[in-house]
């Protein structure tokens, strides 16, 4: 019941960003500066967490050293701030759908960072770690067959480095709730952090004020729906699932954003090809075997579990 609490919501968060990267295409195809636009999403998350985290957690919130707050601020650095900004620069060059592809490299880059810190198991004499092994490439794969044009390079390379980023952020935020368990409070504080980190970087790379002004239109939309939706509402989706699943599941649900971004765009008038539809169709596969592949896994740890008590009773 509990994993497939967490994939429903995993599936949710997914389509929330699927959405995400259309509204924000939007905005900054009408002019709307990258670095502007983070920080306009991390206020608005701020402002959305900061009453709800002191209404529901200021009797119970555990105790923040100085050494705990250092670490979450670092990890907010390169995690949120960092990639948020280049992925969001790299999309200005790009497409929604081209994003929603690149994101797929997360899968490949987080499971690479969990079996080298050992937070994953990996056995490939195994049939669950050849599944694991083949839906990180079918993902990797994927990525490159749906979208491979040559003009949008800078953005492609500028969200690859974002992601890789995210996907460490993704990785490390395990030990992070062990070193701060409240999951409201943690990703709360990340948000503060995130938010002033990114004031400054806009500050310093935006200096037209001119861009700084929110009117009525998609670029508001996009900062509202991002604020709350993403920042706000997804980010603690994503601490939820990491701390019942693990980070390498999250990674593994990637492929629905693209999915989802295809579906909408054509709807909104887009050419979708046949590149695009089959390579969704690979990585849905991907993420079906490292699915059953972790569902195996743990069935034979259980299985071990039992089986050790009843050797040691044998001896």
């Amino acid at each position: 019941m509990g994993s497939r609490a967490a994939f429903m919501v995993a599936f949710l968060l997914r389509s929330i960003y699927g959405g995400m990267h259309i509204v924000t295409k939007d905005a900054f195809n009408e002019g709307m500066s990258p670095y502007v636009f983070v920080f306009y999403r991390h206020a608005t998350a701020t402002l959305l967490l900061v009453p709800i985290a002191f209404v529901l957690e200021r009797k119970t919130a555990p105790q923040l050293s100085y050494k705990v707050s250092l670490k979450l601020f670092v990890h907010t650095l390169y995690g949120l701030s960092g990639s948020i900004n280049v992925f969001s620069l790299g999309l200005s060059y790009a497409s929604a759908t081209s994003s929603s592809a690149i994101s797929n490299i997360l899968p490949v880059v987080a499971f690479f960072l969990a079996v080298t810190f050992r937070m994953e198991s990996l056995n490939v004499k195994r049939p669950h770690g050849i599944a694991k092994v083949f839906g990180m490439i079918s993902n990797s794969h994927a990525r490159v067959t749906a979208h491979s044009k040559r003009t949008w390079i800078l953005g492609i390379f500028l969200m690859t480095i974002g992601t890789s980023f995210w996907a460490l952020w993704t990785v490390l935020q395990g030990p992070m709730l062990e070193a701060y368990p409240s999951k409201l409070l943690n990703t709360t504080l990340q948000m503060i952090f995130a938010t002033i980190q990114s004031f400054f970087i806009a500050l310093a790379v935006e200096r037209d004020f001119s861009r700084w002004k929110l009117g009525l239109d998609i670029g508001l939309i996009a900062v509202l729906y991002s604020g709350i939706l993403v920042s706000g509402i997804s980010y603690y989706m994503q601490v939820w699932v990491i701390d019942k699943s693990g980070p390498v599941f999250l990674a593994m649900t990637m492929p629905i954003t693209l999915l989802v971004t295809i579906i909408l765009t054509s709807v909104l008038g887009e050419a979708v090809t046949l590149g695009s539809i089959l390579g969704g169709m690979i990585m849905v596969g991907g993420l079906y075997c490292v699915l059953w592949a972790k569902r195996t896994e743990k069935f034979d740890v259980s299985k071990q579990q039992v089986a050790a008590p009843v050797q040691a009773t044998q001896v």
